[in-house]
């Protein structure tokens, strides 16, 4: 086994190195009810779902600080997350009580892969790297690892050394996650208004991300954050996007919410009517520490970075 669940570990030694964890985790997924099918390409499979999941826990190792702020202070999109864990807690416990692993194993697979690393992670890299010492990179470095205990505890019957390898890494070398019982979790971090909202948010989300990936297709732009699109949405949808830092949820540099009838030939997805979007590129100059283009880039010292960036930077100086 590598020294700690930090290091890089090449594909071609996680077979050799957590080949009990991987035989575990084929279990985990398969239907032990019928008949199980073993061989070179779906131990391969599985394999590439273990190292997903490793990754995950090695950015949570990398980000997270222990810390209470309060959850009626934290921005939404941290108290969305406090809620989805606890919905995936009764997920848990149900599931292992009723020995359905599957269950249990593919709810928290797709939360870490999907609505962690494609969605939390995403947005809030930006906050972690390039923040000062604000509450809102406070507040996700704690629900990091509020999502990092209950994660640990979750897959520890499954992947049994690695989340022991994990436990050691967090605690400092002390005790031991099998002898640790799943955290509670409380009743007040469910929210269903919150999470119906951000439904909405991720809806829309899933449209501009789409339009941004034929701009890049067609080489237009390299990245997201060289985009300010327009987002034409309805009235009750537009309020809620304004509400929230829609830019920041989209990775973009600018974003414009209109509600009303979008003009012809905007990007549009099928399953998701009423809303549209055009892609304008970003105005302004690029930040040298955020990659974000913004007008504002060049007022501030160093002149190669923003404002935020700049308050950062003079912290850290100080």
């Amino acid at each position: 086994m590598s020294k700690s669940i930090g290091n890089t570990v090449a594909p071609e030694d996680v077979t050799k190195q957590y080949g009990a964890d991987i035989l575990r985790l084929w279990v985990a997924q398969s239907d032990y009810t019928a008949d199980l099918r073993i061989g070179p390409e779906i131990l391969k499979g599985v394999a590439d779902s273990y190292r997903r999941l490793r990754n995950t826990f090695r950015y949570l190792l990398g980000s997270r600080v222990e810390g209470s702020p309060a959850v009626s202070d934290m921005p939404e999109l941290e108290r969305w997350v406090l809620h989805r864990l606890a919905e995936l807690d009764q997920v848990v416990r149900d599931g292992y009580a009723k020995y359905d692993f599957q269950g249990v194993f593919q709810a928290l697979f797709n939360f870490a892969t999907v609505e962690l690393s494609a969605f939390y992670f995403d947005i809030r890299k930006d906050a972690l790297y390039c923040d000062g010492s604000t509450p809102r990179r406070a507040a996700a470095r704690h629900t990091l690892d509020l999502i990092l205990e209950r994660l640990n505890a979750w897959l520890a019957p499954v992947l049994v050394f690695t989340m022991e390898e994990v436990w050691l890494e967090r605690s400092g070398g002390a005790g031991s996650i099998h002898l640790e019982d799943i955290p509670e979790t409380p009743a007040s971090w469910i929210d269903d208004a919150l999470a119906a909202k951000w439904a909405t948010i991720r809806r829309v989300r899933r449209v501009v991300t789409g339009a941004l990936e034929v701009e890049r297709q067609q080489k237009t732009i390299g990245s997201s954050l060289e985009a300010a699109p327009q987002v034409f949405v309805d009235a009750e949808t537009a309020d809620i996007l304004k509400s929230v830092e829609f830019e920041d949820v989209c990775i973009t540099s600018q974003i414009e919410i209109i509600a009303g009838e979008a003009p012809e030939g905007a990007f549009t997805l099928d399953d998701t009517p009423g809303v549209a979007v055009v892609f304008q590129k970003a105005q302004g100059n690029k930040c040298q520490r955020s990659w974000k283009i913004l007008p504002e880039v060049g007022q501030y010292d160093p002149p190669d970075v923003c404002k935020r960036c700049s308050e950062a930077l003079k912290e850290l100086a100080s």
